[in-house]
């Protein structure tokens, strides 16, 4: 049977946002005013002590990762639901693991003193401050003000690099690319300087991605970045593809980074046939340079 309160949160939350677009791989993420921000929904009945129990969903994450976004925490009988800005809280979620059943434990403890989120591992968090819709208006008002840079391909190799490696990934870049890093924008970061072996049967599809990030010390290849300044989406999407169909069980996260106007134009062509055969089309994340900009800027507070 469907939830009620979270039929209702979403009718509030279109009513205010406009048509809602929701996630791939996910029943509880959905993107709301043309990608200005990602809300992620959790919902608990109140149990004794006015404490309600939650599971979020390590996979889920991973598509707040570099987005303007919220999890937002409903329950039985709430005046008005939690909005925590995710990226308050994206340092403490990246050093848990989560429990067999995939997911991160937490709690909402409503206390005289206010509310308190409790994550388990971690620890205890006021949250007072994040309840009600004003929350969320505020970080969605933040994101249309954005004063943005005339960043270049390079720049964005560059911040995307050290983005990784202040999350304690290593780091490739094509050879071609790295005399090219601008290192007015970020402290300088060593890149790997050849690929696992154990890619050798795509080494050539994968070793042109303008930045790749490997797990630390490990060959375990976790996000691809495809900068797409001026060349063809089309093409970053097609090696995409080509390393997704011969390796199936690789699944890192994808991602085409380019221009906000250029949105558009990665959604007609990531929903051709061929990419929705393949499966690609749930797997493939569009960034915006918006995105990468506040991404890093956020990353340089840790």
């Amino acid at each position: 049977m469907p939830n009620q309160v979270k039929i209702s949160f979403l009718v509030d939350l279109e009513r205010k946002y406009g048509k809602l677009r929701k996630l791939p791989n996910s029943l509880s993420l959905f993107e709301i005013s043309d990608g200005v921000c990602r809300v992620y929904i959790r919902y608990s009945k109140v149990h004794n002590r006015n404490q309600s129990f939650y599971g979020i969903r390590k996979e889920d994450l991973k598509q707040l990762d570099g987005f303007n976004s919220v999890i937002c925490f409903l329950s039985d009988n709430q005046n008005e639901p939690l909005f925590i800005p995710y990226s308050e809280f994206e340092e403490v979620f990246a050093d848990l693991e989560p429990a067999s059943d995939g997911q991160i434990k937490a709690q909402i403890y409503q206390e005289k003193d206010g509310m308190e989120l409790y994550i388990s591992n971690a620890g205890r968090f006021n949250v007072e401050g994040f309840v009600g819709w004003k929350s969320l208006e505020l970080l969605v008002d933040k994101s249309k003000i954005v004063s943005l840079p005339n960043f270049n391909h390079s720049q964005i190799q560059t911040l995307i690099g050290s983005i990784g490696v202040h999350r304690g990934y290593d780091i490739w870049i094509p050879n071609i690319d790295r005399n090219k890093l601008d290192w007015n924008l970020s402290e300088k970061f060593v890149c790997k300087s050849d690929l696992p072996e154990r890619y050798l049967r795509v080494n050539d599809v994968i070793k042109e991605v303008d930045v790749l990030w490997f797990k630390r010390g490990s060959s375990d290849l976790s996000a691809m970045f495809e900068v797409e300044h001026s060349t063809p989406i089309y093409s970053g999407l097609l090696r995409f593809n080509d390393l997704h169909l011969t390796e199936p069980n690789l699944r890192p996260k994808f991602n085409i980074v380019s221009n906000d106007l250029r949105r558009a134009l990665f959604l007609r062509q990531i929903n051709r046939p061929t990419f929705k055969t393949s499966g690609l089309s749930e797997l493939c994340n569009f960034l915006e340079y918006k995105d990468v900009f506040n991404w890093f800027n956020r990353t340089l507070k840790y």
